[in-house]
């Protein structure tokens, strides 16, 4: 049998020729399929009532036979500019969590037009023609199809019973995504105070609805649902973390101001916990502050700024970021000043082993080792200087050799280590040769000093140190 030549195959493809078929011509599902392609080309009011509702969903993002989610509702519930779509969510940890072939980030893919699009449902072969009809599917067996991804029927669920039923079964399926489909439905179907009071009695769904909210941009509603449950506290950190998306630096601490009634007294127009409250007059205080120094320090032509430029704005960095930009710009500067970074110690209650971390690496960086020393000079009373501090000596060692310090400020660090096997550890690390020297002459070991003077090299003052304390008879070795 020969081949259908390509003008034969251009005959019986075009519009005007029509291949043999065993279905009639009259079938009414064909001219069926012909006026919904009509349909689709035009636009059709959103608030037509009258359109068949039911809906069936494949995972993949496509429609099945049926609009999946109302354009609408489905539009208006993700945030505008972001990507459209939703992110897959993650069942609760204490749930087994089962695998599942679809993903709600592709669920909404459908639906990135305009709002105001819509279109015709899908039109269904008879029953009779189709194995996949779902509007008289059980229970369970919808609950089955959306975890393997296959077409189903929510609109079915009808009575408030029924929608709370499915959602039960969806929370025991342990399957994350599905439990956010049928909230979904739940969403568009339900009054929110319905839905509401019906979430206080299901912890597991409850917590995939505010996920779903947060991530969806859902604002108004998650605070609304947040006051519904009588979590004052995180509606207040919610409106409190509004304050990220000021970008100007007056509005952000008048923002912040509105945040606490009273600054001095801290009598709170938002419901804070005491601890969040004093968070939130801690940041007031803090940018306040960064204000203040930020336009000192634009105009500012001393030494230090000359030498050094700032790379960045102080303003909206963390408080020991603050205390670092202090320690290095304005060290010894008075306490009753701004910028100090003994105010600002005191002002943000900084203990001193964390002062002493940041300003040890701000001087340090700087090379001045006065200063360092400063920072660990203590005074007894009998009045002689004693080197003490809150962090172990050896950290201290290894911020000072990361900011270049010379031997001999490191050897005088080194000494401070009181457990000999770690110093004599850091000494060998950094080349500190002459404590290695005398570790190795308190220990009397006469093989190690040997050992170690055959890798320096010769005429070096620590070579000749070691040959003197190797011919200095007085010396008993116990090797």
């Amino acid at each position: 049998m020969s081949r259908a030549k390509p003008e034969d195959d251009e005959y019986w493809n075009s519009s005007k020729y029509r291949a043999f078929t065993f279905e009639d011509d009259d079938d009414e599902f064909s001219r069926l399929k012909e006026s919904k392609r009509a349909v689709n080309s035009m636009l059709v009011d959103d608030d037509e009532d009258d359109v068949e509702d039911v809906e069936r969903v494949s995972w993949s993002g496509e429609p099945v036979e049926s609009i999946s989610w109302s354009v609408k509702e489905t539009a208006s519930s993700i945030r505008s500019g972001s990507e459209q779509g939703f992110p897959r969510i993650d069942t609760t940890p204490s749930l087994s969590k089962q695998g599942s072939g679809y993903s709600l980030s592709s669920l909404f893919k459908a639906f990135s037009e305009s709002s105001v699009r819509a279109y015709a449902p899908e039109l269904r072969r008879p029953r009779s023609d189709g194995k996949d009809f779902v509007s008289d599917l059980s229970l369970d067996e919808t609950i089955r199809r959306m975890q393997k991804g296959r077409g189903f029927s929510l609109e079915k669920f009808r009575s408030l019973q029924d929608k709370l039923l499915l959602l039960d079964k969806a929370v025991s399926a342990h399957d994350g995504n599905v439990i956010t489909a049928v909230l979904i439905y739940l969403k568009r179907s339900l009054s929110k105070e319905i839905l509401f009071r019906e979430l206080m009695s299901r912890e597991v769904a409850l917590r995939h609805y505010i996920h779903f909210l947060k991530e969806t941009g859902e604002q108004k509603l998650l605070m609304d649902l947040l006051k519904a449950l009588g979590r004052t506290e995180d509606m207040a950190l919610m409106q409190y973390k509004e304050h990220l998306n000021i970008k100007d630096e007056g509005r952000r601490k008048d923002f912040l101001k509105s945040c606490l009634s009273d600054v001095r007294l801290c009598v709170l127009s938002l419901p804070f916990s005491q601890d969040d409250a004093a968070h939130v007059q801690d940041h007031y205080t803090l940018l306040e502050r960064q204000i203040i120094i930020e336009e000192y320090d634009k105009k500012a032509v001393t030494d230090v700024f000359k030498k050094f430029p700032r790379k960045a704005s102080i303003l909206n960095m963390p408080i020991i970021t603050t205390l670092y930009y202090s320690c290095f710009y304005h060290y010894g500067e008075l306490e009753g000043t701004f910028s100090s970074p003994s105010n600002i110690r005191k002002t943000f209650r900084i203990s001193e082993k964390q002062y002493i971390l940041t300003a040890l690496g701000a001087r340090a960086k700087l090379r001045s080792w006065s200063d360092v020393d400063s920072l660990f000079n203590t005074k007894n009373w009998l009045g002689y200087t004693k080197k003490r501090s809150p962090i172990a000596f050896h950290r201290v060692v290894d911020i000072l050799q990361k900011n270049s310090a010379p031997v001999q400020v490191l050897q005088d660090y080194v000494n401070l280590i009181d457990d000999p096997e770690l110093k004599l550890s850091v000494a060998l690390k950094y080349k500190c040769h002459d404590v290695i020297i005398n570790t190795y002459r308190d220990l009397k070991d006469r093989q190690l000093l040997v050992s170690y003077r055959d890798k320096l090299e010769q005429d070096s003052p620590e070579y000749r140190k070691i040959q003197e304390l190797l011919s200095n008879g007085q010396v008993r070795w116990k090797n």
